[in-house]
């Protein structure tokens, strides 16, 4: 795995979010890539997890994505593994799962991903019919990109839990 594998992956992607290759075609280009990897490497069973994923096979990326996470993979694509699995593992009706994950994720190193941490955990709660710790979840991660009403949203957040607990 190299920079040339890791271009040729993205403009895969690419080529698949433009809509220029179907969804068996895309995953086929995916498979083949990956067999240029050691057999079990974590980064090609993320990115086979990827693809059922992206094409409505959660059910298939599932065991991929844990896999993945089990054989060590780190860094970035570690996070965002993390994310999928939760996503995953709500389209599968295992959203406790997803919630259980995501939880341990909040108190990860910060990233561009936290809002997607928060996004993803917020629909898992939902499934669960914790609606008002989601929308709490949302709200904080919404409240630093407004241009005013930070502080009042971050506080509303905060309420929306606390009430919960009252």
């Amino acid at each position: 795995m190299d920079e040339v594998w890791e271009r040729r992956v993205l403009g895969a992607w690419r080529a698949f979010e433009g809509g220029e290759v179907e969804e068996g075609l895309f995953r086929g280009v995916i498979d083949a890539l990956v067999e240029e990897l050691p057999p079990g490497h974590p980064v090609g069973l993320f990115e086979r997890g990827c693809a059922f994923d992206s094409t409505g096979h959660s059910d298939r990326a599932v065991p991929l994505y844990q896999e993945a996470l089990e054989r060590g993979l780190d860094g970035h694509r570690r996070r965002r593994t993390a994310v999928q699995l939760a996503s995953s593992l709500r389209n599968v009706g295992r959203a406790d799962e997803g919630v259980a994950l995501l939880t341990r994720e909040l108190s990860a190193q910060s990233d561009e991903l936290d809002d997607a941490v928060r996004a993803c955990l917020a629909l898992c709660l939902a499934d669960l019919g914790r609606e008002r710790e989601g929308l709490a979840l949302v709200l904080e991660a919404l409240a630093p990109h407004l241009p005013r009403y930070q502080r009042s949203m971050a506080n509303y957040a905060r309420a929306l839990v606390a009430d919960d607990r009252s």
